[in-house]
């Protein structure tokens, strides 16, 4: 499928571009055009054509892109979406296109055209073009059809076919694509037992593609930036491990190196102690393992309960020698012969006073 196109060429580089400026050239309503990054069915596009009787000259005419057939009703209105293109497998059995076969056949360039990808609701434009920047030559048909006003309207279809193996992941269908002057020349020239041969997919390595601003798929979106790249945005799915802090895992780290140092240093004080003792540096099967997880777990309990009762005995010897100290500084306090006891009073001391005591003495 082929829906909308860049045509920003001058009208008379597009006979050099058909390979078509070896011979006489008319022009035709080129008036008309209108160079544009984004054209879309109804514009007036230049095409070639070959010359009505004669045998080598070709006309440059402006016309509609989008056919109308010459046998549809003066009244209608026109619809260039309807028939803008049509498939190569089946132009030879529809009757808006079987007739113009032999007689009206003509070459559309362009610079390149635009392709959609879908992606569920949303569709992608791609702009698709030759990698030296040539313009693309693409088969079509022409048709002329007289309005109600009793105007002749020129208008054309572009030819499509199967995509080619390197854009079926884009779309299904492309617009035939002539490759070199034989092809085009064939065309044009009429022939009709090299149309099967002449209308498939297009091949070689020189078409390339990149994606392109979804705003061009408006038609009134012209200019520079309808051709101009843009980065597909990814995904943004953040791993949920972003959202936590590295320090654990840091500290974590960090422990462990120590668990090591420690564990370096308590196999150097051990061989130190013992230097007659070999180590064994071989690595431990499975069995071996769990014997000597068991045996030092045994051992390191072994030696705290043993440091636990030496603490006990300690702190108990201490206490005692405090308590002896105690009674003994106690007793010799009491048998010191210079010191006095001190002489309770007695409640006879202390003279009771008499009634007559609180009056005084005349």
């Amino acid at each position: 499928m082929c829906g909308r196109a860049r045509c920003t060429m001058r009208a008379d580089d597009i006979p050099r571009a058909c390979r078509r400026n070896d011979g006489p050239v008319r022009t035709l309503h080129i008036d008309r055009y209108r160079p544009s990054y984004n054209v879309s069915p109804g514009s007036n596009i230049p095409v070639i054509r070959r010359e009505d009787g004669s045998d080598g000259g070709v006309v440059l005419q402006c016309m509609k892109w989008g056919l109308i057939p010459s046998f549809t009703k003066k009244t209608d209105k026109p619809d260039h979406y309807k028939m803008f293109n049509a498939r190569s497998e089946s132009i030879s059995e529809k009757a808006s296109f079987r007739r113009l076969i032999p007689k009206s056949r003509c070459l559309v360039s362009v610079e390149g055209f635009y392709e959609w990808k879908k992606d569920g609701s949303k569709k992608q434009p791609y702009y698709i073009h030759l990698k030296d920047g040539q313009p693309l030559v693409f088969a079509a048909l022409y048709d002329s059809w007289e309005n109600s006003e009793g105007e002749i309207i020129y208008t054309f279809t572009i030819i499509t076919t199967s995509s080619s193996p390197a854009l079926q992941w884009l779309h299904d269908r492309m617009p035939v694509i002539f490759g070199d002057k034989e092809a085009s020349d064939a065309w044009l020239d009429g022939s009709s037992s090299k149309v099967d041969t002449l209308l498939k997919p297009y091949e070689n390595p020189d078409l390339i593609w990149y994606p392109v601003t979804p705003a061009m798929g408006k038609p009134s979106f012209d200019g520079p930036e309808c051709i101009k790249e843009t980065k597909l945005k990814t995904d943004g799915n953040v791993p949920i491990s972003k959202f936590f802090s590295t320090k654990g895992a840091k500290k974590e780290v960090a422990l462990n190196s120590d668990e090591k140092v420690v564990k370096l240093d308590s196999a150097k004080c051990l061989k130190e102690e013992d230097p007659g003792s070999k180590v064994k540096t071989e690595p431990f099967s499975s069995t071996e393992k769990e014997e000597h997880d068991s045996k030092s777990s045994v051992m390191a309990f072994s030696h705290g309960v043993a440091e636990n009762c030496q603490m006990k005995r300690e702190h108990e010897e201490e206490l005692s020698a405090d308590s002896k100290v105690t009674s003994d500084d106690t007793n010799k306090l009491l048998a010191s012969p210079g010191r006095k006891k001190p002489k309770l009073k007695s409640a006879g001391d202390h003279k009771q006073p008499s009634v007559l005591s609180f009056f005084a003495k005349k």
